[in-house]
């Protein structure tokens, strides 16, 4: 007790300092001062003739079909857009500030994107979401497998904008350890541990790669040819996955044991016979020398092999709108007919040698990207058509990471990128993974067209982590900082929808809310503002990508 005693006055004494600190660190995050300003970008003149190519297959398509384009989206929607696309989470207000820096010459989008390819926030989230196209969300085998060095190593790749055709090759034919040389990863996360064959499994290997690099379901033909008569051969699989037979495991990682064959009994033989590995078409492009798995790297990637370009295209054209081009993403026709746009963008991307952000640049400068979900007349909704023609920005709900990413960057004012502290890095880790596991994690099958559930309504309603970001808290919520330190309620309201949806309220919104925030004068502010904040990321528009 004399202990306490003791110590008390001290702490007495230091509270009113600490009040004041805090006033002050606050008071400092909402004032307005200058931000780093967001350097100015223009399309370059090379690349507009590119775009107009893309746009005008678009634009001959709809007037084609009769199809009415909707109007062109407002800057912010295209920032929350991209932000939610390339990081996981809607811009910071901080962020959204920079843009009145710009230039009036300059390209918002372009500018944007600028922004976020130096931002490792863009490498760490675009590394996972290919990771998950390339080797799934399963652990694998834990002594064999390291799932987070091939994402680390993917991330550094990004960052230095390697051509994709060089990653996909080293992922392909790389050898060693899989701690040493993540990119062996892709070969180890196949592994079978247990049985008589304890190397990397060809059959997943064949499928993983017609699937994420061709953009083609070829383990369909695993057990029998296609049963609708198209080109496509049960030898076809197993010829592919004769490239990967001789990659094994020994002390020193993956290596290629020449020596080995592969060997697989067809639909109607009893017993096994050797099969050589073979390409399933354009075999002219398969290099005569290398191992196979450095053979097989080389055709897959090569300039003339469309497919692989093609197939990079619809799945990065899903990542960036929620909907590939060719829905399945992993099910594109050999010989077409291929959909709008998907021939044009795959000439430029192989053009531009596989520039991976030049490819997202000519997507986000696209018109399909740059049209809005809504219609100009309030009274004539989008129709279908609109949205499958691309002549409206379709709408789709979030991913899992997405909706906490956005709820916990909406609690910041300030940018939750790599300069925040450790300690915010970890709860921020920790809040996703949670919220993840209760919201529900779609996995490979990312780009199924579904809505929301129940249970995930209730969860943002009544779940841990919105109660925590949203409820009155001067240190860990923006929305006690905006209630306390905002010059106005209209200065709040606009600060609020900004923070969550990234854009400004309309009339009708400030009806609404501006009476209720106007009840309130100093005291139960905070709790008002947090009710606000709640009831904004409990609308539909948060949840999806509008």
């Amino acid at each position: 007790m004399q202990f306490r005693r003791l110590r008390l006055p001290g702490a007495l004494l230091l509270f009113p300092v600490l009040v004041i600190l805090l006033t002050v660190v606050v008071a400092h995050l909402l004032k307005t001062e200058p931000v780093a300003p967001l350097e100015g970008s223009v399309i370059p003149e090379e690349a507009e003739e590119r775009i107009h190519t893309v746009d005008a297959a678009f634009l001959r398509e709809w007037a084609a079909r009769d199809i009415l384009p909707a109007p062109e989206a407002d800057v912010l929607t295209l920032i929350r857009r991209l932000s939610l696309a390339l990081t996981g989470a809607t811009p910071s207000l901080e962020e959204l500030r920079r843009l009145d820096t710009l230039p009036t010459e300059a390209d918002p989008v372009q500018s944007w994107l600028d922004h976020l390819f130096a931002d490792p926030r863009y490498h760490h989230y675009f590394a996972e979401r290919l990771t998950r196209a390339f080797v799934g969300v399963e652990t694998g085998p834990f002594l064999v497998y390291r799932r987070r060095r091939l994402v680390n190593w993917l991330t550094e790749e990004l960052a230095t904008n390697r051509p994709y055709d060089a990653m996909i090759r080293d992922l392909i034919a790389s050898e060693g350890v899989w701690t040493t040389n993540p990119e062996t990863n892709f070969i180890t996360a196949t592994v079978i541990q247990n049985g008589d064959n304890k190397g990397p499994d060809e059959v997943k290997l064949a499928a993983r790669t017609s699937r994420a690099f061709l953009g083609i379901s070829l383990d369909c033909m695993q057990c029998h040819d296609d049963k609708f008569g198209d080109y496509w051969k049960q030898s076809h699989f197993h010829e592919l996955a004769a490239f990967y037979a001789q990659a094994e495991m020994s002390l020193t990682g993956v290596r290629e044991a020449r020596s080995k064959d592969y060997e697989v009994a067809y639909l109607g033989e009893v017993d096994p016979g050797i099969v050589d590995a073979s390409v399933p078409f354009q075999p002219d492009l398969l290099p005569e020398s290398g191992n196979r798995r450095a053979r097989l790297a080389r055709w897959i990637t090569h300039d003339e092999n469309r497919t692989f370009a093609r197939a990079a295209v619809n799945r990065t054209w899903a990542l960036l709108t929620g909907r590939p081009l060719h829905s399945p993403v992993d099910e594109i026709p050999l010989e077409g007919p291929f959909p709008v746009g998907m021939e044009e963008l795959t000439d430029f991307f192989i053009a531009e040698k596989h520039d991976y952000q030049a490819l997202i640049r000519i997507i986000a400068a696209s018109e399909p990207f740059r049209r809005d979900s809504r219609s100009a007349d309030p009274t004539t909704p989008v129709t279908r058509a609109q949205e499958v023609a691309w002549a409206a920005f379709p709408i789709t709900p979030l991913r899992s990471e997405q909706v906490a990413g956005s709820v916990i960057q909406a609690a910041s004012l300030q940018a939750l990128d790599q300069d925040v502290h450790v300690i915010t890095k970890f709860r921020r880790f920790g809040e996703t993974r949670d919220f993840v596991k209760r919201y529900g994690d779609q996995g490979e099958n990312e780009f199924a067209e579904e809505a929301g559930t129940i249970p995930q309504r209730l969860l943002l309603m009544n779940g841990k982590l919105v109660a925590e970001r949203t409820g009155p808290n001067p240190i860990m919520n923006s929305a006690t900082r905006i209630a306390n330190y905002s010059p106005s309620n209209e200065e709040a309201l606009n600060v609020a929808f900004l923070a969550t949806l990234t854009r400004l309220p309309n009339e009708r919104e400030r009806e609404h809310f501006i009476p209720q925030l106007s009840e309130f004068k100093k005291k139960g502010k905070d709790r008002a503002m947090a009710d606000v904040f709640w009831a904004l990321i409990n609308s539909t528009e948060f949840s999806w990508n509008r």
